[in-house]
């Protein structure tokens, strides 16, 4: 049981026992929507739980979904949420400041590469890239689990699954939390924008391996899944000499990690797509190695003319119906159902063609149909939206200080937080997320959070004492909620408050959102 509060005494332990013999019957009415279908909560909360990573014990007011799909610059963090991530070292320096002390580190294993010491010096290497790794991963879960600007932080999600790199790949590690960062920034914008921002990020380009793509020795890797997993989709029509063209045209656009660019200075191989002053990003354009070709793509002439070839086939891309098609769907099926209506997709795919693909106002198509409130407390939680919708809704604004329970509770849920190896991300369907080891999982996870899950607010070397049980039945959002008698009958059965939260954490409605 762990670190599960048992209080001495037979009779004590037999009826959690009783409890606890409870919550299979609740795990397996959560696997099957058939038997169920539960709505769970009132219409305005239903909607939070949607749009949202879950409600936080507050109902919503006013223009809650206008602010949503538009927000403000301003996050709304707490401060001690924002003292933290300011705190961290990817938030204080640039990309070019990390590479340049993890290449000092590498260069210096590598010179001690045969003596005793190289051991040492690769781990020292090693060390420095987890501990970016695990900032970036606490950063982002503070942000999804606190921020005021519920639906940007969602869609940050989804757009990095959408456009998916493996983190623990090479020095990925280091760039993670600011490629999350640059899909943030346009995650409700054109989608134009958000396809270029990950097509010249060192994260995306080392993962893809783009950087081996070069004329006469074309890699096609990046090209292919630009087409069949970012913009297209299989069986859009696109040829395989689309994708090679395709290919031709990111020749040359390559990530710099040396320092070292060869013969000339650093400043002509720069693109001018990005302006940074202090000529320390890492992505880079070699000439020498781009095809100048003109390239026959989709239908169209891009004359040979170098970077500028990137843009010009974005924009093509954007511009083609079964983009707008593959990715409306996809957004549907996130954030409305596991199959969504043709009807639906087709109407998303009309306003994206009518806006030139404004993500925020496909949503605003999405979320005003009959569909999308049909389906409120009905679509599966995956991992992640369990994970932070438990944090939020047991814990609200209690600013935790240590995230590290929360990767390790994604990690066994089969949910990394930048982990998904292939490009393809991971699932966003029901079947994925259901089978039994899964629900074994969340109750044990439940247990945790539903006791008071003291490791989240104790940094390294602290010591807490054990907080009692948060009261979830006495928050505004456990009065909210539309519980059927079965489920609430099991919840009260629950002999303490650290057994109830576990109970209602187990719930079928709570699995779903």
């Amino acid at each position: 049981m762990g670190d599960y509060p048992v209080p001495e005494g037979p009779p004590r332990r037999l009826k959690i026992m009783r409890n606890l013999a409870l919550v299979p019957a609740l795990l397996a009415l959560a696997a099957f929507p058939a038997l169920s279908a539960p709505q769970g909560a009132a219409p305005d909360l239903a909607l939070v739980n949607r749009i949202s990573w879950g409600a936080d014990g507050t109902l919503p007011s006013g223009r809650w979904l206008e602010e949503q799909l538009h927000p403000s610059d301003d996050d709304g963090l707490p401060q001690a949420v924002q003292d933290q991530i300011s705190a961290l070292e990817i938030s204080q320096k640039s990309l070019g400041q990390l590479n340049a002390e993890l290449r000092d580190l590498r260069q210096a294993a590598q010179k001690l590469k045969g003596t005793p010491d190289y051991a040492a010096a690769q781990k020292a290497y090693q060390q420095k890239l987890n501990d970016l790794y695990r900032q970036a991963q606490t950063k982002s879960l503070l942000r999804d689990i606190y921020s005021r600007n519920q639906l940007k932080e969602q869609l940050t999600w989804f757009w990095f699954n959408h456009f998916n790199v493996h983190a623990p790949k090479g020095e990925i590690r280091a760039f993670v939390g600011d490629y999350e960062n640059a899909i943030r920034a346009h995650a409700l914008g054109k989608f134009g924008d958000l396809l270029a921002t990950t097509v010249i990020h060192p994260a995306m380009l080392q993962y893809l391996d783009n950087a081996q793509n070069a004329a006469g020795h074309i890699n096609e890797n990046y090209a292919r899944e630009i087409m069949e997993l970012h913009t297209l989709g299989v069986g859009s029509g696109y040829s395989q000499q689309d994708v090679q063209e395709l290919a031709r045209v990111l020749t040359g656009l390559g990530v710099d990690l040396n320092g070292k660019l060869p013969g000339t200075r650093r400043g002509e191989f720069r693109a001018d797509f990005q302006d940074d002053p202090r000529d320390e990003n890492l992505t880079v354009f070699y000439p020498r190695r781009h095809d100048f070709g003109d390239k026959h793509f989709l239908g169209t002439t891009i004359k040979g003319s170098g970077i500028n070839e990137v843009a010009a086939a974005i924009a093509i891309l954007v511009a083609q119906p079964p983009t707008a098609h593959f990715v409306s769907r996809q957004l549907a099926q996130y954030f409305c159902c596991d199959a969504p209506s043709e009807r639906l997709v087709t109407a998303m795919a009309a306003t994206w063609k009518r806006s030139n693909g404004d993500i925020a106002q496909v949503l605003e198509t999405l979320f005003a149909s009959d569909e999308f409130k049909a389906s409120l407390g009905r679509k599966f939680k995956d991992p992640m939206h369990y994970a932070v919708s438990s944090m939020r809704v047991v814990y609200g604004d209690r600013v935790i200080v240590n995230a590290q329970p929360i990767v390790n509770w994604l990690n066994r849920m089969g949910e990394p937080l930048f982990g998904h190896e292939t490009p393809d991300g991971y699932p966003l369907t029901e079947a994925a997320w259901a089978g039994p080891g899964q629900m074994a999982a969340r109750f044990e996870i439940a247990r945790q959070i539903g006791a008071g899950a003291p490791q989240l607010f104790r940094a390294d070397g602290d010591t807490v004492t054990r907080p009692p049980p948060p009261l979830l039945e006495q928050t505004a959002w456990y009065q909210s909620l539309q519980l059927p008698t079965t489920t609430r009958n099991i919840v009260t059965q629950g002999a303490t408050p650290a057994d109830r939260n576990m109970l209602l954490l187990s719930s079928p409605e709570f699995m779903r959102r």
